[in-house]
């Protein structure tokens, strides 16, 4: 009776492991995804793919490098790694995988190896929502041998609806409402349509050409507005096709929504006037700066001139825009 058992003592952690049940998919999301948003906002990697990386390259937290060495994106030693080490069969048997302290560190350290690496750097020039060219651009540039690498992070992203977290949302997407544009209402009742309220300092929205936005007020700045209107600085760099070295103009119209492809009913053509620009005019008309010139034959860089004709809703040759809005 004693030798059996010592004989169960000595299993029984085995059996408990054995026994543990796995993180799923829909538990890794939930864990994670404050911390891929956080990342996104410090870094610039897009959090929907910080998320897939992660859930595939650690199998939703589960893999041996996950649960050994907190290794969630398999990243290797190289040269330059100082921190602790773990071996495990890749390409190669016994490679050098790199051993963090926690999870946390990994997914810091994911994002500093894309952007410490030349070969990525490419990546951080796309859009920070544009998720398949990131994918792409990673599979390009050698982050993992697999041809089939970003098919299947974007396969990963559409399935579980990872883009949701690019627009910055740090809740559970069940606090969430995503507009028909791709904007997202977030702490709201689930469902929630009506009475959109984002502005806490009685400043005025208003609405043009469908579109919500605000006049500038002296000192406003791109962190500033992100900050009161709980968006993303890049959202209002987009929304308003401006570049990271513009700033903000007191009296400035500011989009808080993605301006439309084409101007209002009754708004066909616009004459220029002096010092005009095409992006004064897309402001005005709130229309998309290269919708504008697509519909009048404007090279990216090109200048319009006082006395020209901008045509808003139709192309310069009369033929239909085939637009979403």
């Amino acid at each position: 009776m004693k030798k059996c058992l010592t004989f169960l003592l000595m299993i029984f952690p085995f059996v408990a492991l054995t026994a543990q049940e796995e993180m799923s998919t829909k538990d890794y999301i939930e864990t994670y995804s404050d911390w891929a948003v956080d990342e996104m906002k410090r870094a610039g990697v897009p959090a929907s793919i910080t998320l897939a990386q992660g859930i595939l390259e650690s199998r939703s937290g589960n893999s041996r490098l996950a649960t050994k060495a907190n290794n969630h994106f398999g990243i290797k030693c190289h040269s330059d790694w100082k921190g602790k080490k773990i071996y495990h069969d890749d390409d190669a048997d016994q490679e050098c995988f790199r051993k963090y302290k926690n999870a946390y560190e990994s997914f810091k350290d994911h994002s500093a190896f894309l952007q410490k690496y030349n070969r990525y750097a490419f990546l951080f020039d796309l859009d920070p929502t544009n998720y398949e060219d990131w994918a792409k651009g990673l599979q390009k540039a050698g982050y993992a041998t697999n041809p089939k690498y970003a098919e299947i992070l974007i396969g990963l992203i559409e399935r579980h609806k990872l883009y949701v977290y690019d627009q910055g949302v740090s809740t559970e997407m069940g606090d969430t409402h995503v507009l028909a544009d791709g904007s997202i209402r977030n702490r709201v009742q689930p469902g929630f349509t009506d009475n959109w309220v984002i502005d806490p300092y009685n400043r005025e929205i208003i609405e043009n050409n469908g579109r919500k936005l605000i006049v500038a007020r002296g000192g406003d700045n791109i962190i500033s507005l992100a900050q009161e209107f709980e968006m993303m600085p890049w959202q209002f760099y987009k929304y308003n096709d401006m570049a990271k070295s513009d700033s903000i103009q007191a009296g400035q119209l500011v989009y808080l929504q993605p301006k439309r492809n084409k101007a209002d009913q009754g708004f066909e053509k616009h004459t220029v006037e002096e010092d005009e620009t095409i992006w004064n005019i897309s402001q005005q008309y709130g229309v998309k700066e290269n919708k504008l010139r697509r519909k009048n034959d404007l090279a990216k860089n090109e200048e319009v001139q006082a006395g020209d004709v901008i045509y808003l809703r139709t192309n310069a040759d009369g033929s239909s825009f085939l637009g979403l809005f």
